[in-house]
């Protein structure tokens, strides 16, 4: 069994990244600017949101966050909205889910100018992805897809399992998988919660990829020998130690990892990579790859 160091991978991307932007700077131009969008308190969106002004600055990049409280109204969001869609300093911008019950989510989305999408949210971006055409890929399977190439696993001809069909991971994890590319070439199996036979299906999987949203969901007896896990799900579980806490993923590790090939841990497997996805997917925006 290998672990997948998605912090060390991360790092080696991260570092790749800056000598680009150092580079930029050199030459006298400004480096790429990624904004984000901040409504109200939610701790692991101020997380997230805190990890991704640390990694711009490891980088090199510039960083602005635009917070405002829960009471914003969805005009006013919208107007902030259009105002970096139509700043020529902002590269790519997220607006950080999920958003207050007042406000509409999809609409907020979809007024985002789809070349500064970064998050592969946009209807347009979704498409692109679906009809493979170059898209920004959404940060957590585009990671995925990064650990798997940076680890030389072999893909093609595989089955791939998908627990779970969000928008966010499941759904374009299925797409990339069964894209004609490398990684991918999978025979591809989109489960979800109204699967039936569920684990006789993902014993029949050479990768499973959870990402269900359910603590340590998947058992020792849902995996086959020598299969391929990664570990989307993140959870903090209360308990009796010191912290008062441990993480913990959708698959049961210290079960299920004798019997893998490779697996991701949790915390430091896929997470790390979702900002390094962010980052590379404000270069195509920086370079103008994807909207010329």
């Amino acid at each position: 069994m290998q672990l997948i160091d998605g912090k060390k991978i991360g790092e080696e991307i991260k570092k790749e990244i800056a000598e680009r932007v150092a580079a930029i700077i050199d030459a006298g131009d400004e480096p790429p600017h990624l904004a984000a969008i901040l409504v109200g308190e939610d701790a692991a969106s101020q997380t997230y949101i805190a990890s991704k002004e640390r990694a711009c600055k490891a980088v090199g990049f510039t960083s602005s966050v635009y917070r405002y409280n829960n009471d914003i109204s969805e005009k006013q969001l919208l107007d902030v909205v259009d105002f970096l869609n139509n700043d020529p300093d902002v590269n790519g911008f997220i607006v950080q889910l999920p958003l207050p019950g007042h406000i509409d989510s999809d609409k907020v989305l979809q007024r985002i100018n789809p070349a500064k999408d970064v998050d592969g949210f946009h209807p347009v971006n979704v498409g692109r992805l679906a009809l493979g055409l170059p898209s920004y890929l959404p940060a957590t399977p585009a990671g995925i897809m990064l650990l798997l190439e940076r680890y030389g696993i072999e893909t093609e001809g595989k089955h791939c399992v998908v627990l779970g069909r969000s928008n966010i991971v499941g759904t374009p994890m299925s797409l990339l998988m069964s894209r004609k590319s490398k990684p991918g070439n999978c025979t591809v199996t989109l489960c979800h919660s109204k699967t039936q036979n569920l684990a006789e299906i993902t014993k029949q999987a050479d990768i499973l990829i959870a990402a269900i949203g359910q603590p340590e969901y998947v058992k020792a007896d849902m995996v086959k020998a020598g299969a391929v896990v990664i570990d989307v799900g993140i959870h903090r579980i209360e308990d009796s130690s010191e912290k008062g806490y441990h993480i913990t993923g959708d698959v049961e590790f210290e079960a299920v990892a004798p019997k893998c090939s490779f697996i991701t841990p949790v915390p430091g497997g896929v997470g790390p990579m979702t900002i390094v996805s962010l980052l590379l997917n404000t270069f195509k925006a920086f370079d103008h790859e994807i909207y010329s």
